[in-house]
């Protein structure tokens, strides 16, 4: 009987930034724990490459998660011709890598667009359908980098800081009408946004050394925190940000 609190038959998640990496995987953990998935990029051939890779009955919604009235246009026109976006999860995201004295103003500004303001676009969109239903489950994508800084991406830890605090902003102002808002927060993990440092021998035996677990994370690990934020074992879980990292974020 308590296995059935993690089934996810019958509802449907929408992924942002789920072409490639952390996304692609919990499209994949999501669809395997039983709901339908809703794929979602700018770029319509990766999409549709990422959708013949998972296979199955597979939907795909492009548009840029950064530009508001794209985002509501489409979240409403996909529930009025589909049905209910059950569970968000929202995953897009980018990093930029300079000393912050030398930081670029626009880089600057992409960071906060596309990992903050995303965010706040796709959650209010689909949050405004889910109040209606009462029911509804918002997952954001926050970072190791929401507790801790490394040298060289201070903005980009900010914007990872302002995702746990949106993430208990939503809770906070929705769950009075049946919605979960919560947060998962990756360690290092190898994905396409970490290339750079896993190809660097130097970082991975400095990370190996600082990790409790001793190895950088696999993108499979992540997908029971989040089908257990989807699903109905997190029924009282609300505004809280859950760290899949290792032991990173525990210890000196």
């Amino acid at each position: 009987m308590s296995l059935k609190l993690f089934d996810l038959s019958g509802r449907r998640a929408l992924i942002t930034g789920s072409s490639q990496g952390i996304g692609f995987a919990l499209a994949k953990g999501l669809r395997d724990a039983g709901a339908a998935v809703v794929l979602n990029g700018r770029d319509t051939n990766k999409l549709a490459a990422a959708a013949q890779e998972l296979g199955g009955d597979v939907e795909q919604l492009a548009f840029d998660a950064t530009d508001h009235e794209a985002v509501r246009a489409a979240v409403d026109g996909f529930e009025a011709k589909f049905g209910a976006i059950d569970i968000l999860v929202n995953n897009a995201g980018m990093q930029h890598r300079t000393p912050l004295e030398d930081f670029p103003a626009d880089a600057f500004e992409r960071l906060m667009q596309t990992n903050i303001a995303s965010v706040f676009h796709v959650g209010q969109a689909c949050a405004r359908h889910m109040i209606k239903r009462e029911a509804g489950k918002i997952i954001n994508i926050a970072s190791v980098q929401t507790a801790l800084a490394r040298p060289g991406i201070a903005p980009y830890t900010m914007t990872k800081g302002a995702v746990a605090n949106l993430t208990k902003g939503m809770a906070t102002d929705w769950a009075k009408y049946g919605l979960q808002c919560n947060g998962l927060a990756p360690g290092y993990f190898d994905t396409p946004l970490n290339a750079a440092l896993v190809a660097d021998p130097e970082f991975s035996a400095w990370l190996e050394k600082r990790t409790p677990a001793g190895r950088w994370g696999k993108v499979e690990e992540l997908v029971g925190t989040c089908v257990f934020l989807a699903s109905d074992a997190s029924s009282f879980v609300n505004g809280t940000t859950i760290f899949v990292d290792g032991g990173i974020t525990a210890s000196l």
